[in-house]
């Protein structure tokens, strides 16, 4: 199964985001991609809270998703959004995962739990929770991949995630990222290796890269990686669209190869 990974380097004008993303539909589809995927923040990356507020919008209000709705229908191709940044109902943003099918259905839906709250020895601090809402559990979708896991991101750092979503039937994780350097750098290929094989599922993570509009620098090396650990793509640091061969059986192989799943035992609380 064939699926497309696009790199971005997206900006704080969501129009011309969306016409990158549009592009990369259309050129996962000319080559023989089933799925196309995003990297999170797809349309939008804006640090500055009051500039950003301009552009994000209640999900039935965007015109990006809506675009997209209509390409997956149009190229008949399933689309992962990767992420928007959304307003939520409460008036607060949410960091959310959206999953289009080749009619142009939104088929799910997930909100990123873990948010980045972090201060950095380079002197970066983040405060994700500040702004955005986390999501309140996780989801699983079938696709024509299997089943799959949707994750953000940060996600990547809290293995229970996936060993719950790997539990409910996940063969494969969608970890739309925005990863910053020095941490790219130290733990992106670990972690993400690390999530494939005790899981034994294939993992696909489309990342942003370079310099952005405001200010920030992302890592890049989107990353597909096979049950066993093997890295089927890496991207490296440019932008553009990068395919994968994936072989669907291999989830099967490596599961009865070494059975975790069937090993793994419910671990007591500490006395």
């Amino acid at each position: 199964m064939r699926i497309a990974v696009h790199q971005m380097n997206s900006g704080i004008d969501t129009e011309h985001n969306c016409i990158a993303m549009l592009g990369g539909v259309a050129e996962a589809k000319a080559g023989g991609a089933s799925i196309y995927l995003a990297p999170e923040m797809s349309v939008l990356i804006d640090r500055d809270r009051v500039r950003s507020a301009q552009s994000i919008v209640a999900e039935e209000s965007s015109v990006a998703l809506k675009m997209l709705c209509q390409a997956a229908k149009d190229k008949q191709i399933w689309v992962h959004c990767g992420s928007l940044p959304l307003e939520s109902a409460d008036g607060r943003r949410a960091n959310r995962s959206l999953l289009i099918d080749d009619s142009g259905h939104i088929v799910a839906r997930y909100d990123k739990m873990h948010l980045f709250d972090v201060d950095l020895s380079t002197g970066e601090s983040w405060r994700e929770s500040s702004a955005y809402k986390g999501g309140d559990g996780p989801v699983l979708a079938d696709t024509p991949l299997g089943k799959m896991g949707l994750t953000i991101c940060y996600d990547m750092r809290f293995p229970d995630l996936y060993s719950r979503l790997a539990q409910a039937g996940a063969t494969v994780f969608a970890v739309p990222a925005a990863f910053t350097v020095p941490t790219g750098k130290a733990h992106w290929h670990v972690l993400l290796r690390a999530r494939a094989i005790e899981s034994a599922a294939f993992v696909i993570a489309a990342a942003q890269c370079g310099k952005h509009e405001d200010g920030r620098e992302t890592y890049g090396h989107s990353l597909v990686v096979d049950p066993w650990g093997t890295v089927l793509l890496d991207m490296g640091e440019s932008e553009g669209v990068g395919f994968a061969d994936l072989d669907l059986a291999r989830v099967a192989e490596v599961r009865a190869q070494i059975p975790v799943h069937l090993n793994r035992r419910d671990i007591p609380p500490l006395p």
